[in-house]
């Protein structure tokens, strides 16, 4: 029996995934599988607390499981005490574009920033004072002093952190705001706090605003945002976190741009941080990015159509499906095997049966049924895909908790085994594969 899931979790989970969506919470209950994978990205994350940055590339078809892994290593990172950030490309959303895509998505990575006390996103307001609080409260400890010598006390740690971002690319701006934000704290000026907020996420549409409101003749604009990204990082670590983490899935939206000069442009953008990263030029922050195998390697629209990008992703000569090497800077996902999805559905049927308080009904070999008509479906060796398999099972359990009069063998059909591909000796096969597994 799965363990007990708090029933919001569990709704959220069984209603995200019969949505064909990945749930943002709870994937610790369902999650199977990937162990190679999830252990090379936590070994960056070890990296990037170290000191270090990485940047990898999670390949996967649509519905393999790509977006599911990338949840869940947020969600550790989170735990764990990184601050992550992320967003979702879009026509709107690029790394580079004429019309403000970059600003677009560091507003939306900004917006979504998580850590372990607020892991829904929005979190930008909590980590300043928060960081604050913590100085605040190092002064506290070292000694009574007066209310003065307390605030020169707070300030001087307030600037120290400051003045270690000025030496980096605009971050003599970036710690004026950082300065600004602790007078508007301390004076308790909602109207100040405000604005600073503003200029952190890249809201301000002009450098005249920002002049007016902040005295920063600065804004974030699509040349800086990844600046701005490696000064938040920075800034982070001197707040207490272990680094920051930088997720952006749908790199398909770059592979659709139609015009050759635009996405040329959207690939310069991504090999200037993947050269960042292997130079050693980026501290304490990592880049996780989802794409399909499509808009990787497709040589005349794909990442690999832009040749610097190619010539440092390609693989070598001995790496396979089986022999895969984790250390790659792409880690390209390949579909859960049967016996992973048997887990996975069994998870499932426990959380279903947990959510709506009854005793599960469906026995092993009903599970068994379930999978064989899956996997021998016309067409299923190649684009039968987990999400489908997880949003047919749950809608299955749905219909037995609804109909109770109902036999698993009524919905699926009685001659299912031997109408679909290989006939009974389909069902054998599996059972057989799964006689050895421990579930």
């Amino acid at each position: 029996m799965t363990r007990q899931v708090p029933a919001r979790i569990a709704n959220i989970l069984i209603n995200s995934l019969k949505g064909g969506v990945v749930p943002r919470v709870g994937l610790e209950y369902i999650t199977v599988g990937r162990t190679q994978e999830i252990n090379a990205i936590l070994h960056d994350i070890e990296m990037i607390e170290a000191g270090s940055a990485s940047f990898r590339f999670i390949v996967g078809k649509y519905g393999s499981g790509k977006s599911f892994l990338l949840q869940t290593i947020r969600n550790y990172a989170t735990a764990k005490g990184f601050a992550v950030v992320d967003a979702d490309l879009s026509p709107e959303r690029r790394f580079a574009g004429t019309k403000g895509q970059g600003v677009a998505t560091y507003k939306e990575l900004i917006q979504n920033l998580s850590v372990k006390s607020k892991t829904d996103g929005g979190a930008l307001p909590l980590v300043l004072e928060k960081w604050i609080s913590g100085i605040q409260l190092s002064v506290k400890s070292q000694g009574k002093v007066s209310e003065e010598e307390f605030d020169a006390l707070v300030e001087r740690q307030i600037y120290a952190v400051a003045g270690s971002l000025e030496g980096m690319v605009n971050g003599f701006e970036f710690a004026k705001a950082v300065v600004l934000y602790w007078k508007a704290y301390k004076e308790d000026d909602a109207a100040l706090k405000s604005n600073v907020l503003r200029w952190f996420r890249g809201e301000y549409p002009t450098r005249k605003e920002a002049k007016a409101d902040l005295g920063i003749n600065f804004i974030v604009s699509d040349e800086t945002w990844y600046d701005f990204l490696k000064l938040f990082a920075a800034f982070l670590v001197g707040a207490g976190y272990k680094g920051m983490l930088v997720i952006i899935d749908e790199l398909v939206n770059i592979f659709k741009i139609p015009n050759s000069i635009t996405r040329a442009n959207n690939y310069e953008k991504i090999l200037t941080m993947y050269n960042d990263v292997l130079q050693g030029k980026a501290k304490h922050i990592g880049f996780l990015m989802g794409g399909t195998p499509q808009c990787i390697e497709d040589k005349y629209k794909g990442v690999f159509s832009y040749e610097a990008l190619k010539s440092r992703l390609a693989e070598g000569h001995f790496a396979t499906d089986e022999l895969k090497d984790l250390t790659a800077p792409i880690i390209r996902l390949q579909m859960l095997t049967q016996e992973e999805m048997y887990i996975l559905i069994e998870k499932l049927r426990d959380i279903h049966a947990q959510l709506y308080k009854y005793e599960p009904t469906l026995t092993d070999q009903d599970l068994l049924y379930f999978l064989t008509v899956e996997y021998n479906r016309v067409g299923a060796e190649t684009h039968i895909t987990p999400r489908e398999i997880i949003r047919d099972f749950i809608e299955l359990v749905n219909i037995l908790h609804q109909n109770p009069q109902k036999q698993v063998a009524e919905i699926l059909g009685d001659n299912s085994f031997q109408m679909a591909k290989g006939g009974v000796a389909a069902n054998e096969v599996i059972e057989d594969e799964f006689m050895d597994f421990e579930v």
